[in-house]
């Protein structure tokens, strides 16, 4: 069955009356009710995933790749209705890397998660004795997903966890539930019955996931803030864990770097979802004798991203998700203009226009130690530093807490990666910021998280490791 529309979509997850109200970000308006769960809710969703889990887990790797494959299969047939939803509820546009892009990496990641080979590993072989490392399912992963890319990081927590044989009961951000329901609705078309679960569950109820007995493993991708309060939940089941959390990327550009050259990858290492990315660039190293150059280049490809309503085929850049993230980078960019910064783009929204739109902005002459630096922005504000030496760039650049992604740029690829090793993160990119790939692994550094994320070391994160020892 495919789904053709979001009224379609939405009768099928009851969210046509009753429950909450879901905002369009673009508009403030109300465009649908979003299903509450209640804590018996959360509890019958875990004893089915645990009955399930048995005959799901003694399937065969190519048989649960099999059914990975349809689910993938069924998200292409629907596709359009997704993304269409998805604008509505995150606000993304539906062109450039937003909302049909995120529609798309879901089969894409599915289909590779389905794709990896994970064969019994051999350890020791001798004459007297042979040891092999055996992945086996945990049992019930529980996974709780952020609002900023609602589908994408669902998949990402959802497809390694089915494929090595666990099954999965789900969590979304209250402000994108209807998305994830929508889209498990449509994998549960080709999927076993409660292998997947999704629970539209406030922060109240949803943290009884974190801390249920029966739940082996938690995936969480948000804030430090939350994942530390994950973690001490999870201490009582000592359930694993992986932990994306948030970010506050750096990007150094080399001297002598032709930035006109890059500054419309530059751009979109920041702005991509409208800069609500937690591995998007949030600030921005430049050469002193480059500087200039730098921020006029950037500027002017940012004039050129049309920001609006995610329905409108022209928009690239939408609003904010909600208006707690608008008062943050309305904030942010505030403290930059009373520090004495540039505001060379952007800074000045209409607060007399409906939704939450915050323009493209660009600060320069900015001091590393202002806010809007030294915190995250999670908006579309970027501040461009000046540095005078690379030494200085580096310390900078490590000078946080967090160590999400870094990104370094130039064309001397020897110096790029002798300073990317510098780096205090868990990636770092050479020309290019937040390039993500199914076959590669992903994870934090420092406060941003531990545990890692896709190709094969993402699907040993999922599974319990088991050796198996035999006496020749």
């Amino acid at each position: 069955m495919s789904f053709n529309s979001v009224d379609e979509l939405l009768a099928a997850i009851s969210a046509t009356e009753g429950g909450r109200d879901a905002i369009d970000p673009a508009t403030g308006e109300v465009f649908a009710q979003v299903p509450v769960a209640t804590a018996e809710d959360l509890e019958d969703a875990v004893n089915r995933a645990e009955a399930a889990q048995v005959s799901w887990g003694k399937l065969s790797h190519a048989e649960r790749s099999d059914y990975l494959n349809k689910a993938a299969d069924a998200i292409e047939a629907s596709s359009e209705a997704l993304a269409v939803l998805l604008s509505r509820e995150q606000g993304k546009p539906l062109n450039g890397p937003n909302a049909r892009f995120e529609v798309e990496a879901c089969v894409g990641w599915i289909r590779a998660n389905a794709a990896f080979e994970l064969e019994p590993e051999v350890i020791v072989e001798d004459d007297k004795v042979r040891s092999e490392m055996h992945y086996d399912p945990i049992g019930i992963v529980g996974a709780i997903s952020p609002w900023n890319w609602p589908m994408m990081i669902s998949i990402w927590q959802w497809a390694p966890s089915l494929r090595m044989g666990n099954t999965v009961v789900a969590k979304p951000a209250s402000s994108t539930t209807l998305s994830v329901l929508a889209l498990a609705a449509v994998m549960n078309e080709a999927l076993p019955k409660d292998v997947l679960i999704v629970v539209p569950a406030n922060s109240k109820v949803g943290a009884a996931l974190s801390s249920h007995p029966k739940v082996g493993k938690i995936m969480f991708t948000g804030s430090t803030e939350v994942g530390k309060i994950i973690a001490r939940d999870a201490s009582g089941s000592i359930a694993r864990l992986t932990l994306e959390l948030g970010g506050n990327d750096a990007g150094i550009v080399l001297p002598g770097t032709d930035v006109k050259a890059i500054a419309e990858d530059l751009f979109w290492g920041a702005f991509i979802n409208t800069g609500q990315t937690c591995a998007a660039m949030k600030r921005l190293y430049v050469h002193e004798d480059d500087y200039d150059a730098a921020v006029e280049a950037i500027v002017e490809v940012a004039k050129n991203a049309p920001m609006g309503n995610g329905l409108d085929e022209q928009n690239v850049l939408g609003p904010l998700q909600n208006k707690g993230q608008y008062e943050v980078v309305s904030k942010l960019v505030d403290a930059a203009r009373d520090g004495g910064a540039t505001i060379a783009l952007g800074g000045n929204p209409d607060d007399s226009q409906p939704g939450y739109f915050y323009p493209t902005t660009i600060v320069s002459d900015i001091d590393n130690d202002n806010p809007l630096v030294a915190e995250e922005q999670f908006g579309p504000a970027l501040p461009i530093i000046k540095y005078s030496d690379l030494d200085q760039a580096v310390e900078w650049a490590n000078g946080l807490d967090v160590g999400l992604g870094s990104s370094v740029w130039g064309t001397d690829s020897a110096q790029a990666v002798e300073v990317a090793k510098r780096l205090e993160a868990g990636t770092t990119w050479i020309n290019g910021h937040g390039g993500i790939d199914p076959r590669i692994p992903f994870g934090g550094a420092k406060s941003s998280g531990y545990g890692l994320e896709f190709g094969d070391a993402g699907l040993k994160a999922v599974a319990q490791p088991h050796v198996i020892t035999i006496n020749k």
